[in-house]
């Protein structure tokens, strides 16, 4: 009974929801000639769903929350006839037990400020941000310090994928390189499944594919996974080895954005190497008339 009482609240959701955006919009709004003065605000249900293609029967049942079962293309109708937003109409979809439709972004990809301020103030834990094909589009200086400075390198090669599978100075900091490598690629894999066909995802992999005979063995295994959260071992040029646990975190209003952030762990003493490394760092925003002369003991 608990599954059919669910979708019958979620039927009579969506119909108040539906209700809710009729109401806000006059005829003009939609291209139709406002007409005498109405006794209740907003379009009629016969506009509607002359506008959506469907019958007014059939919409007002949809209101009513009736077992009526919408097609995801006739939701889709209906969301333009009401001028629904992205957010509004996945809400409409999720109400009525439709897949969202998804939308691919294009064009440039750009870190809101508050982001950027937070990162910033992740002092004692390494963090960057992903787009949405891995390019790392910015970074705490704690990342800096352990995996090398980003903004060296220039297109394709400030990407994950391509750090990991072509970059040899980073290949050698990972001590269990072929498990991050594998887990990587899967992950991608599953990310990347939404921009088939995208120029740019088919430029990366198509280089990726003639540089790393490793990338080549595992894309053909067609491995995905849907969750990043595990421990990852660092082999630092003068840390030495490194232990940290690491998380990823979906960006709020940016499609495929994501942050990582790097805990480090009481394993190979890796918060204490962590601070030293950090330390010139700390003594410099303390007092700009610090010098760094020690690297520090490890």
């Amino acid at each position: 009974m608990s599954g059919s009482s669910d979708i019958q609240a979620r039927r009579r959701q969506s119909g108040e929801f539906l209700r809710s955006r009729r109401a806000r919009l006059k005829p003009s709004d939609v291209g139709l000639p406002d007409g005498f003065r109405r006794r209740t605000p907003g379009l009629r249900r016969e506009e509607v769903a002359l506008l959506a293609g469907v019958g007014t029967t059939w919409y007002t049942w949809l209101e009513q929350g009736r077992d009526v079962r919408p097609s995801a293309e006739v939701l889709l109708a209906v969301a333009d006839a009401l001028h629904l937003d992205a957010t509004e109409r996945r809400h409409l979809f999720v109400l009525n037990d439709r897949p969202p439709p998804e939308t691919r972004p294009t064009g440039p990809e750009r870190v809101e400020q508050s982001l950027l301020r937070m990162l910033d103030s992740l002092t004692s834990q390494p963090a960057y941000v992903l787009g949405r094909r891995w390019d790392v589009l910015a970074w705490n200086r704690a990342a800096e310090l352990l995996f090398g400075d980003y903004g060296q390198l220039d297109g394709d090669e400030r990407n994950i994928m391509h750090i990991v599978f072509a970059n040899k100075a980073h290949r050698k900091l990972l001590v269990d390189w072929l498990e991050v490598a594998s887990t990587v690629l899967a992950l991608f894999r599953a990310d990347s499944a939404r921009y088939v066909g995208d120029p740019d995802f088919e430029r990366l992999i198509k280089t990726l594919l003639s540089v790393s005979p490793e990338f080549r063995e595992l894309w053909s295994r067609q491995d995905v996974l849907r969750s990043l959260g595990n421990h990852k071992r660092i082999r630092h040029p003068i840390a030495g080895r490194m232990t940290f646990e690491y998380t990823s975190f979906a960006v709020t209003g940016s499609a495929d954005v994501k942050l990582i952030v790097y805990t480090p762990l009481c394993t190979d003493e890796t918060g204490r190497k962590l601070d030293t490394l950090l330390a010139p760092v700390q003594c410099a925003r303390s007092n700009p008339g610090c010098v760094d002369g020690n690297r520090g003991n490890f």
